[in-house]
């Protein structure tokens, strides 16, 4: 339970805090995503009891909220945001429980086995001590898959199943997880790490084996048990299901129709905008032979070391040029490290955000998918997304200023919407900037540019069964499925099949996660462009995107608003 206590002359940001702090204790992966309990050695339970605790935990900071809000100083608009952001949030995540999502919550990325491994990435390793807690928290693994079991258990007896698409995703994966180090599993590679003191070899061995047990353990699960009951679920989820969880990703009430009748038209642009650009690369080439040739014969690093130290340098030297023209820069958020994701990561780079004091730095992560060359035209663009001036600069400057808001506004109150949203636009703004000269690069970025805005097409209809729109070049007048999608994203991407696959078994995992980056970029950009017509030749663009990302986290309800006030 927070508590509630009004104190102070932030009582709304006083009683997020509380929540945060409430909710570290209940789950501590938050902990340690935020670095809020050094040597944190325990993990979340994962059975229907601890979404119950989460749940309570929502209602009463709820009741917390409408007290707080009495005493709120109405001027202040930290409060204000922070207190519409907490309501919404909060609500939002209570109707996705009251549906029953986390008794089927199946998904290549944020699902709950893949939180587990991943917050091992993050703990510090540097003395005894921290091995110490890695062990033991190793070693407890296995209770908190046991207790993920039991959640889709009870999702199964209550006919609430993930689609076979998933769970055959989520085997695959396990898969890979079981295949590392020479078939120890992944836990195992983890511990045997040179830096173990000899004094800890033991105890972490033992763990590790413990982990990997589970892991084949909830493996065999899915693929005997679960599998089979899961016949007959569709890929979609249907409008109803849809518009909760999109409202999860982008913190509005969606008109789905509108959103899919604006991508369509984004994705005809783009057409455009690529037939033109590939004419730069490869003069009467259509977009998808200049990127085969940008494969083959343009730039390319070779090794996989090398290439973690040349988007290193791509990252240093972005901070170099921006610090003090585009942006002003903290010292802590002048770190950002790259880094290789690890076997069996979703397909797609991503991006790890600093602990609240700075401990652990913002990384980004390359998953490799066993390749060895790098072809740098459609990198480069991804990694202004990924690290700077995205994902990183953005994440990193709320954790600067988590004292001043508030550490929910800052970290976990984030919406997708709005973090992915900025790192498109922050891929923009570089391509605005000049910064996407080299052969390719452009064309690289109009090609993320697509398979951002085919994805609110495809994911939206996929869920909702729609047709594809007549002026369609491929299956006009069909209805999406998982299989059409495939192909179409194939026609109009770079990207082989094995990551077009993973992508739509993404989208399926995550109705309404796909929509979030072209929406948040079209309010980020509506509201520069009404802060750049009230300011008119006034209007400064490096003070503006310091105040923009001085907000905290925002929903599209509110995003283009504040910053078109700014």
């Amino acid at each position: 339970m927070p508590d509630n206590t009004l104190s102070s002359s932030r009582p709304v940001r006083d009683v997020a805090d509380a929540y945060v702090v409430a909710l570290a204790a209940l789950n501590p992966l938050v902990a340690s995503r935020l670095g809020l309990r050094p040597g944190e050695d325990r993990l979340p339970d994962l059975s229907p009891a601890g979404q119950q605790a989460s749940d309570d935990l929502a209602r009463s900071t709820l009741a917390g909220l409408d007290s707080a809000e009495r005493a709120a100083v109405p001027a202040d608009g930290d409060e204000r945001r922070c207190a519409r952001l907490l309501r919404e949030r909060l609500e939002a995540e209570l109707a996705l429980s009251g549906q029953g999502e986390n008794l089927r919550n199946l998904s290549s990325i944020f699902g709950p086995a893949q939180q587990v491994r991943g917050v091992f990435m993050i703990m510090p390793t540097a003395a005894e001590d921290d091995w110490a807690v890695i062990a033991r928290r190793m070693a407890r693994v296995a209770d908190a898959l046991a207790g993920y079991r039991l959640s889709l258990a009870e999702g199964t007896r209550r006919g609430l199943l993930a689609a076979p698409r998933q769970v055959s995703s989520t085997i695959g994966q396990l898969d890979e997880w079981a295949a590392a180090a020479g078939g120890r599993g992944w836990f195992a590679d983890f511990a045997a790490d040179a830096s173990v003191p000899p004094a800890l070899r033991a105890d972490l061995d033992e763990a590790a084996g413990s982990a990997s047990s589970a892991v084949a353990g909830l493996r065999r699960w899915l693929a005997a048990e679960y599998l089979p009951r899961t016949a007959g679920i569709p890929d979609g989820v249907g409008e109803e299901r849809y518009r909760a969880c999109a409202r999860r990703w982008t913190g509005a009430d969606l008109d789905p129709a509108e959103v899919y009748a604006w991508g369509w038209s984004e994705y005809q642009s783009l057409l455009d905008q690529m037939r033109g650009e590939a004419q730069q690369v490869l003069p009467g080439a259509s977009a998808l032979a200049a990127m085969r040739h940008l494969d083959e014969n343009g730039e390319a690093v070779d090794g996989v070391e090398q290439i973690r130290q040349r988007l290193q340098q791509m990252m240093d030297d972005a901070i170099a040029d921006l610090d003090g023209t585009h942006f002003d820069l903290a010292v802590q958020i002048r770190a950002v490290e790259a880094r290789i994701a690890p076997p069996g990561s979703a397909a797609a780079p991503y991006y790890t955000p600093p602990s609240q004091d700075f401990s652990r730095p913002g990384r980004t992560w390359l998953p490799t998918l066993g390749r060895t060359r790098f072809p740098l035209w459609n990198l480069v663009s991804v990694w202004y997304h990924e690290g700077v001036p995205g994902h990183h600069l953005q994440l990193a400057q709320w954790a600067h200023l988590s004292e001043q808001l508030s550490m929910y506004q800052t970290s976990i109150g984030g919406v997708s919407a709005c973090t992915e949203g900025w790192a498109l636009y922050a891929e923009r703004l570089m391509d605005e900037l000049g910064y996407l000269s080299a052969p390719g690069t452009r064309l690289g970025y109009l090609d993320a540019q697509m398979m951002r805005a085919i994805r609110v097409v495809i994911d939206i209809g996929m869920h909702l069964e729609l047709r594809v729109p007549a002026d369609s070049p491929l299956g006009a007048g069909q209805t999406w499925t998982p299989e059409l999608a495939h192909e179409f994203l194939a026609a109009h991407s770079s990207r082989d099949g094995a990551f077009i696959e993973s992508e739509i078994i993404r989208y399926l995992g995550l109705p309404g996660q796909a929509i979030t980056y072209k929406l948040g970029e079209r309010s980020w950009l509506a509201g520069r462009q009404a802060a750049r017509a009230a300011h008119g030749g006034d209007f400064d663009l490096k003070a503006w995107h310091m105040a923009a990302l001085s907000l905290g986290s925002l929903g599209l309800d509110d995003l283009a608003g504040e910053l078109a006030s700014l």
